[in-house]
């Protein structure tokens, strides 16, 4: 289970409830409540929320029909916000003596990101952000003093545009819009490929689908989605690209179970462990489901999805329904068996071990991630993936194997995981595995380094486009 943005606090700080003090005198369809939406959840992400539950939160406050017609906007101008937080914090104090409010300085924060990202925002012209911005402040009672410093603040940005972003590339986190200990773990880690590294995951990830090779091949499915207009290219032995994102309810063969939404460096999961007809397996972690589904469609075996949650492990009963495809869903803590396993049950042919971990290889579709970790956490991470990996393997059976996951690109999570396990567990053989896939976008080979040689060489990623990902796989002798 890599750690994703559903497994942070689900419900933002009473302190983000105490922000809507009066009612917003907004149309929902405007520019201006998406911008008074985004600045609240942005709010909640700084007080430790994950953005989509600060998101869901925002929108089921939101008056009766206007979060539909928000919705969209709204979590656009979020995510680049997030993508952005670090430049427009720094033009925010470049400019503003005193500290504003933190919801003014929210709503200036998203509107700077609309203004930095023009070029790829051609729906909004920088007049329409700054008097839209202007009209979210003074349409609250408590901040509508604000409204002249707002509308000072973008209208020097415009002036200056150029000086001021130039300044602000000599600012480490204004410049890479990462946190300055996650940016020097980079630097340490991949010396050669940090920079690539932090641009990758500034980028929005690809629309990315598994074909069900019990519906269709993927040559079969890129022929229907030819037909009816929807360009796509191959991105892996089952993965599609699609050129546009898209709703999934518009995506052909969707909800009848032909595709699902899954990055292609995380497809490769079940490839790798290789499972058989017949075979017990336990996908660890499991929730929501996704590698759950992609083994269940590779072969028919005997699954056991765990998960330590109760309703995310509802996800995976959800997936696999729209599938088609059944497995044994038990909840429990992958790092304690007693707590969901009879010692009388058979041992395991495969085990995935889908850990918990930083999720810094997903960074570029879940960018609140960066501004929510610290750097006390991958101690933390690393001492709960052993805990689950030394009780995981004495429940391996002989000549079985276990896949060891993370979608992480910090080596403590990764290769030094790897080797400690090999080390520890002196009847554990490393067989070949990806080893640590680093994210690369279309055009933009990834590296991984080679776990078959196990060193830290490095090649060119089999992928065009995928997030971050380290695989290692042992075998029980």
């Amino acid at each position: 289970m890599t750690a994703k943005p559903s497994q942070r606090p689900n419900s933002p700080s009473p302190r983000l409830r105490e922000s809507r003090l009066s009612t917003l005198h907004l149309a929902p369809e405007s520019l201006g409540f998406a911008l008074d939406c985004a600045a609240q959840a942005i709010g909640a992400v700084r007080l430790g929320s994950a953005l989509p539950a600060a998101l869901q939160s925002v929108f089921v406050s939101a008056p009766e029909g206007a979060a539909a017609a928000s919705r969209g906007a709204t979590q656009d101008i979020a995510y680049r916000t997030m993508r952005r937080l670090g430049t427009a914090d720094w033009l925010i104090a470049r400019q503003v003596r005193k500290a504003p409010p933190p919801h003014v300085a929210n709503v200036l924060a998203c509107a700077l990101a609309l203004l930095l990202d023009e070029a790829q925002n051609a729906a909004y012209a920088p007049f329409t952000v700054v008097d839209q911005a202007v009209n979210a402040i003074s349409a609250r009672r408590e901040f509508a003093f604000a409204k002249g410093l707002v509308n000072a603040v973008l209208r020097h940005f415009l002036r200056e545009r150029t000086t001021l972003t130039e300044a602000a590339q000599a600012d480490l986190v204004a410049c890479w819009n990462y946190p300055v200990w996650w940016i020097k773990a980079l630097q340490q880690a991949w010396p050669a490929n940090w920079q690539n590294l932090l641009t990758a995951g500034n980028q929005q990830g690809p629309l990315t689908l598994r074909v069900n090779p019990r519906h269709a091949t993927v040559e079969a499915y890129l022929l229907r989605l030819q037909e009816t207009q929807i360009g796509a290219t191959r991105a892996g032995e089952y993965a599609v690209r699609l050129d546009t994102p898209m709703p999934v309810e518009r995506i052909p063969g969707f909800n009848q179970g032909v595709v699902s939404v899954q990055d292609a460096g995380a497809q490769l999961a079940a490839q790798w462990l290789k499972v058989q007809d017949g075979m017990r397996v336990l996908d660890a972690c499991a929730a929501p489901g996704g590698k759950t589904g992609h083994l269940l469609e590779l072969a028919d075996i005997n699954l056991i999805a765990l998960e330590s949650d109760a309703s995310r492990a509802r996800r995976i009963n959800e997936n696999l329904q729209r599938l088609g495809l059944s497995a044994e869903i038990r909840i429990g803590d992958a790092g304690a068996p007693s707590q969901w396993r009879n010692a009388d049950e058979p041992l395991f042919d495969r085990i995935l071990a889908d850990v918990p971990c930083s999720a810094s290889g997903i960074v570029r579709r879940h960018p609140d991630i960066r501004w929510l970790r610290r750097m006390s956490d991958i101690p933390a991470l690393v001492a709960e993936q052993r805990r689950i990996l030394g009780a995981l393997w004495p429940l391996v059976k002989p000549g079985g194997e276990l896949l060891y996951v993370t979608c992480s690109v910090f080596p403590e999570e990764g290769e030094q995981q790897a080797q400690w396990f090999e080390g520890t567990w002196k009847d554990a053989v490393r067989l070949d595995a990806p080893g640590q896939l680093l994210p690369a976008t279309a055009g933009t080979p990834g590296t991984l380094a080679q776990a078959a040689a196990f060193d830290t060489r490095q090649g060119s990623s089999p992928l065009p486009d995928h997030d971050g990902f380290f695989y290692a796989r042992f075998q029980k002798r």
